[in-house]
């Protein structure tokens, strides 16, 4: 039993992560219909973004709640400012072409901040200033640390905050309206290509929410850590119903969940696998995720 508690919470601390990030993913599908693949190496550019501001506050020698906050701000800025440059000149020329116009520059956005990545930041792993010092709690015959903890909170925050964000403000009002009909928004007087930059830069900052939240856990960054949980985190917002903000969040947990189970077996290197595996099935049997609802599409 304590062994599968302790199962639990190390799979909702994971969970936490993919599903910061697929709230990015649902965000931007939500409202353009479109899989932003560099979403997760947006992620990453947030995780260095942290990295270079903790240095230059001197985080690492002096660790400190107030700093940490600081570079999270700071990191969010940063990411969000890509991510409206990143709408603005790569898949703005491409909104009215097909679909699949829109996903190979997704493809292509992706590798070009991977390996740009390597050319400005270098190959090497850097390791990430401890911001906060490490604490670890007891109960139940579990442990978690303070690190772990603090990744649930923010992405529970952020979730509630998303959903106020969507419906509770004017511009949540607009970016549904953006969504449910493009042309119609823009002939009742809203301005969709300010809305789309907004969901944008909002979808990026929540990337690097969750690489500023990631490295202070697992404090290894380099610039393909993207890629695979980027991955992961598409595979958790497709699960849960990819333009549904609770859905995102239940999606990361499941598959969070789902690795933890995994890994305390002896099928621990099908990890990876499973994420995969779980898309094949959710797309065979609910291609609508489970909180999502499936649409008729005019064709």
């Amino acid at each position: 039993m304590d062994t599968l508690l302790q199962q639990i919470i190390n799979g909702l601390s994971l969970g936490s992560i993919y599903a910061l990030i697929a709230l990015g993913y649902t965000m931007v599908y939500g409202v353009l219909r479109l899989i932003n693949f560099a979403h997760g190496d947006v992620y990453m550019l947030g995780a260095f973004a942290g990295y270079y501001l903790a240095n230059a506050l001197g985080l690492d020698s002096s660790p400190s709640i107030l700093g940490t906050i600081a570079v999270t701000i700071g990191a969010m800025g940063i990411c969000a400012l890509i991510g409206i440059v990143i709408e603005r000149l790569a898949y703005r020329p491409v909104r009215h072409h097909s679909r699949l116009a829109s996903l190979i520059t997704a493809i292509g956005v992706s590798l070009l901040l991977e390996y740009g990545g390597q050319v400005v930041f270098g190959a090497s792993p850097r390791f990430f200033p401890q911001m906060i010092r490490s604490e670890t709690y007891s109960f139940g015959g579990a442990q978690v640390t303070n690190q772990s903890l603090l990744i649930i909170v923010v992405a529970v925050v952020v979730m509630f905050g998303l959903q106020f964000i969507v419906h509770r403000t004017r511009m949540g009002k607009a970016m549904r309206a953006t969504s449910y009909n493009l042309a119609a928004a823009k002939l009742m007087g809203i301005n969709t290509d300010r809305v789309i930059a907004f969901t944008f830069a909002l979808g990026s900052a929540l990337a690097a929410v969750g690489g500023v939240m990631v490295a202070l856990a697992i404090p290894r960054i380099d610039p393909l850590m993207g890629l695979m949980t980027g991955l992961k985190a598409f595979v958790a917002a497709v699960l849960g119903g990819i333009g549904n903000i609770p859905g995102a969040m239940v999606g990361g947990m499941l598959i969070g969940l789902m690795e933890t189970s995994i890994s305390a077996t002896a099928y621990s290197t099908y990890r990876d696998a499973v994420a995969f595996a779980v898309l094949i099935l959710i797309l065979i049997v609910r291609p609508a995720g489970i909180m999502g609802s499936a649409g008729v599409e005019k064709v």
